[in-house]
């Protein structure tokens, strides 16, 4: 629960986009199969630069960020 909050933070978005541009990059300089990971660092960077947390169902939280840090500060 508590890696899914930070995730869900202003620092775990920063984390996730960060991820994902070391991800593309990854992929890029590798090239071939690895590219696959490119897509996954679209997710990563679309995930934080649009402020919403993919693993927050699973605790039962929306999935939004504005609404998944609401629950944590009530």
């Amino acid at each position: 629960m508590a890696l899914i909050q930070f995730l869900g933070s202003t620092a775990g978005r920063w984390v996730r986009i960060i991820a994902g541009v070391i991800l593309v990059i990854l992929a890029v300089v590798l090239g071939g199969w690895w590219l696959l990971l490119a897509a996954l660092g679209a997710v990563f960077i679309a995930a934080g630069a649009f402020d919403f947390c993919l693993l927050a169902p699973l605790a039962g939280k929306p999935l939004r960020g504005s609404e998944f840090r609401k629950t944590f500060t009530s």
